[in-house]
């Protein structure tokens, strides 16, 4: 899955989990998220005024988020990670800022051998997309440290 992105579904099915966002201008947050990012408006929910009451954002298959208009809290603290794979990320944090609205940090590549794309949209609410990187790219001592622990926790000799 390190080179080749999933589909994106159009499925409806019941969600292990998802993401439920109070914004406080729903186009603009809608917008960021499909135009800025790389996610689609799976379906909108009317209210009844016939005004938005609640939008459906998928990225890959169970990365969704709802979008709801209302008081936002602003997201400072909240931090929403979606897988990516390598390729996708400097294309993705480029189309981001070139959209404008939020703000783009990265991708850089982080001490547990991941490259990560963080993104912030208007109401403050964090995505972080986390890509494995490359093979000659990972630090080896990290690699040894995680296959030592995974062997210590399951009492494996070595």
């Amino acid at each position: 899955m390190d080179s080749i992105p999933a589909e994106i579904s159009r499925d409806i099915y019941g969600m292990p989990a998802f993401v439920s966002l109070t914004v406080s201008d729903l186009d603009r947050t809608v917008d960021w998220y499909v135009n800025g990012l790389d996610f689609i408006s799976l379906f909108t929910v009317p209210g009844p005024g016939g005004e938005p009451a609640l939008v459906h954002l998928r990225r890959w298959r169970y990365q969704d988020i709802l979008v709801r208009p209302g008081k936002a809290d602003t997201g400072q603290g909240w931090t929403i990670g979606m897988m990516a794979t390598l390729e996708q990320l400097d294309a993705l944090a480029e189309r981001a800022r070139a959209h404008g609205g939020g703000t783009v940090d990265g991708p850089a590549d982080t001490p547990w051998n991941t490259r990560d794309l963080r993104v912030t949209d208007p109401d403050g609410y964090t995505v972080v997309y986390t890509a494995r990187r490359a093979e000659g790219d990972r630090d080896a001592r990290f690699n040894a440290m995680m296959e030592e622990e995974g062997r210590r926790q399951l009492g494996t000799p070595e």
